[in-house]
């Protein structure tokens, strides 16, 4: 609906004006608006909405802000209108709402209590009503509830105590005024009760006083509602009800009455009576586990039963129901005695028997092991409560098991060396076995090495092998040579005994050991004996070129020694049982490295030091000396073995003619022609090593003829002439020309030749050689040119030209 507009001398005004609601019951509307400058009064008109009837207003002073209209109807929506007048009764600012009223008042019918805590109310519905709000006042205190129709209930109440009832409609404008009220009492609070059950056919209920309560009803039956009820009114706090079924659920309530007849609220308790008592219980003893199960005969599902074991200083319990229960870890060597208590919510109920239960015994203690004698083992123990006999097992641990019953301590077993025995002792009854008790182990002696030999002998040190033994971890190997020990530990199977005397015996042993029990001093030893001791070359004595005598010292005894000569050439070698031995047939020019080693059954000493041993150069295998000139010879020969220089020598009555070269020849000058000479040849190595070589005899060429002459005879004849030199008495005469060369032999003693058929108008070369043995000729004599003409006379000197050199 729209502001009704009029004159307004101040429009800004109208913007400024606000109005609201302030409260709303089902006959008032409180509304609030806000000032307007200049205002005289406000006016405040209510009409129903879409009705101008029953128009309702009021007038107020400029300094009130908030004003009501009442005499309105309930459930109703009216119009309401604010004006801000001025003192001339202008409306200055106008503004509008349309509100709805609260329902009307309700009116109680009546108000009662059925609980303690609470009172309900009951009241005629109103029209427009959506909710309604019940209020219950005791003095300064009150409670409400808010609930859609009617009756309502209030709770949280005080027992025994009087309340003014109101209730007020509500819709969505707001709540009504409170309707007339009426006063109600709360009932009396129920007695807050305990129940027991001495045994298992009575009940006892007791109750604390309710205040304000003059008598007591209670009332006993079977929960499941079979049997018989139980009533009894009393005014004492207290009750015995007798000759129940036992282990049976019964509900018992009792309620307090006040003086008025009227009673209070119920209390109402479940109480179970105590279980029969159990007459039977079955015992399954395991001595393994050391536990045992009881069932109970005829059990009642309902019912727990309690098993109770005395023993000793101690008490164990397991509970069960209708299945068994088991207790463990029971103790050994104890007699039980077994009780039985059956329990419910009521209590517990024990059965008038007793039972007993015998564990098996304790394992046996002190348990001891002795070797008296070596591969014989004494067991021992203590005797224990409730043992009847004794079982010995031991088992070694290879896993062969043997074992000993008896009733009285000890048992003997055999054992072996190099075995961990362990041993464990149990105790029987009728029960059964004993728990596992002390686990004792022994370990015997490991055993002795009894193949240990020789795997290496020299002359300082014995290598020691042997299998291994059972039940050693380590091994000892002794050798004591009754002056001096050596020790060696290893846990191989094999042991190198160093740093011992040449050639000497030694008492070996071979101890085994083991952790547990230290070493085997039982076992047996050996004699061995070290190899030879190394000999020692004193001298090296030439028997002749090729043959050297060693010499050397040594201690050892019944050795056989052997000499080896090493070089390029290879190896040379002699034995002998003594102090020396010769090398034979060495070769020359080589050089050697001389050692000595004794040997014994035991085996090879160390070879002695080395001594070198030089073999004279060879000589040459073959000579050759030829002559050069009438006084120069070259001698050449092949390579000798081990020489590094020569001097080679000819030698005859009238001197000798030397020469010393590094070179594999050599010129001798110096020579007499026709002298016949000794040959020889040092060959000496680069130590200094000389060796004589001597050859045949050399005989020098024949001496050349001087005074070679031509003449000519003819025209086509000439001669050749000479001075004879002395010694060979044969002479060739060559002749060499352009035209040909001619050869002359004269005979013997005779010192001239002729050629006769020879060209004339050449030039000649003329030689004149004395022949030596064997018709050799001599190629070195001095060769003379001549020119033979054809003019003149056919006698005489032919020119000569000149000569020429040998070569």
């Amino acid at each position: 609906m729209g502001l009704r507009r009029r004159r307004d001398p101040h429009p800004g005004h109208q913007k400024d004006f606000s109005v609201s609601t302030y409260d709303i019951t089902s006959r008032s509307i409180y509304v609030q608006w806000t000032k307007v400058a200049g205002a005289a009064s406000y006016k405040i008109t209510a009409s129903p909405f879409m009705s101008a009837d029953q128009l309702a207003f009021a007038i107020f002073n400029p300094s009130t802000v908030i004003g009501t209209l009442n005499t309105l109807l309930p459930n109703t929506n009216y119009t309401v209108t604010v004006e801000a007048m001025d003192s001339d009764g202008l409306t200055l600012a106008e503004a509008q709402i349309i509100q709805l009223t609260a329902p009307d008042v309700p009116n109680i019918d009546q108000a009662y209590s059925k609980l303690s805590n609470s009172i309900t109310v009951e009241w005629a519905e109103v029209l427009g009503a959506a909710q309604y709000q019940v209020i219950a006042q005791a003095g300064q205190i009150s409670f409400e509830s808010i609930v859609t129709s009617s009756p309502g209930t209030v709770t949280g109440l005080q027992d025994a105590t009087s309340y003014k009832m109101t209730v007020r409609s509500i819709n969505t404008a707001g709540m009504s005024q409170p309707s007339p009220p009426k006063w109600a009492k709360t009932v009396l609070a129920a007695a807050s009760i305990t129940v027991e059950s001495l045994n298992s056919e009575s009940l006892s209920v007791s109750w604390q006083p309710v205040p304000s309560a003059v008598l007591y009803s209670v009332s006993v039956m079977r929960s499941d509602g079979s049997g018989s009820r139980w009533n009894q009114n009393t005014t004492a706090l207290s009750l015995n009800f007798t000759s129940l079924d036992p282990g049976t659920v019964y509900t018992i309530k009792v309620n307090a009455w006040d003086a008025n007849g009227t009673p209070g609220d119920d209390s109402t308790y479940n109480q179970i009576t105590r279980p029969v008592a159990p007459s039977g219980v079955n015992i399954a003893f395991n001595s393994g586990a050391l536990e045992a199960a009881f069932s109970v005969s005829a059990a009642d599902s309902t019912t727990n039963y309690t098993v109770l074991l005395y023993g000793g200083e101690s008490t164990i319990n397991c509970t069960m129901s209708a299945s068994t229960c088991t207790i463990s870890s029971l103790q050994c060597g104890i007699e039980y005695t077994v009780s039985l208590v059956a329990t419910n919510e009521a209590g517990s109920t024990l059965s008038p028997n007793n039972w007993s239960l015998k564990s098996v015994p304790c394992a046996p203690s002190g348990i001891t092991v002795e070797e008296g004698n070596p591969g014989n083992l004494t067991v021992s123990w203590s005797s224990g409560k409730l043992s009847e006999y004794y079982v010995v097992f031991v088992k070694s641990d290879d896993g062969f098991e043997v074992h000993c019953n008896t009733s009285l301590s000890p048992c003997y077993f055999p054992a072996e060396c190099g075995f961990i025995y362990f041993m464990s002792v149990f105790a029987y009854n009728k029960a059964g076995q004993s728990p596992l008790g002390e686990l004792l182990n022994y370990t015997t002696a490991p055993c002795c090495p009894s193949d240990f030999n020789p795997a290496y002998v020299s002359s300082d040190t014995l290598e020691i092998v042997w299998s291994a033994v059972r039940g050693a971890e380590m091994y000892e190997t002794k050798a004591d040579d009754g002056a001096n020990t050596i020790l060696c530990n290893d846990t191989a199977t094999v042991c190198a005994l160093s740093g011992l005397q040449c050639n000497t015996q030694y008492n070996v042993t071979v101890y085994s050991y083991s952790e547990n029990r230290g070493s085997n001093t039982s076992c047996a030893s050996k004699y061995m004996k070290t190899a030879p001791c190394s000999p020692e070359i004193r001298n090296i004595t030439m028997m002749d070129i090729s043959s050297f005598m060693v010499s050397w010292q040594s201690s050892n005894h019944d050795a056989v020694y052997t000499v080896t000569a090493r070089g390029e050439h290879g190896l040379w070698d002699c034995t002998s049982s003594g102090t020396s031995c010769i090398l034979e047939n060495l070769p020359c020019g080589s050089m050697y490295m001389v050692h000595v080693v004794a040997s014994t059954y035991e085996g090879t000493s160390l070879p002695s030091y080395s001594m070198p041993l030089e073999i004279a150069p060879c000589c040459p295998a073959n000579l050759s000396v030829v002559q050069v000139t009438q006084s120069v010879t070259n001698v050449s020969w092949s390579s000798a073995t081990g020489a590094l220089t020569y001097t080679t020598m000819l030698e005859s009555p009238r001197g000798q003619a030397k020469c010393h070269t590094l070179e594999e020849h050599c010129m001798l000058g110096c020579i007499t022609c026709g002298t016949s000479y000794s040959v020889s040849l040092e060959a000496v190595s680069e130590t200094g090593l000389m060796s004589q070589c001597t050859y045949h005899g050399y005989s020098s060429s024949a001496c050349c003829p001087s005074g070679v002459k031509l003449y000519r005879l003819s025209n086509s004849g000439i001669r050749v002439t000479w001075r004879a030199s002395a010694g060979p008495d044969n002479y060739t005469v060559n002749i060499y020309g352009s035209k040909g060369n001619l050869t002359c032999s004269p005979n013997t003693s005779v010192s001239y030749c002729d050629v006769t058929e020879i060209p004339c108008g050449d030039v000649y070369t003329v030689v004149v050689s004395p022949v030596s043995i064997g018709d050799t000729q001599i190629s070195f004599c001095p060769k003379k040119i001549y020119s033979v003409t054809c003019s003149g006379s056919s006698l005489g000197i032919v020119i000569y030209r000149g000569k020429r050199s040998i070569t």
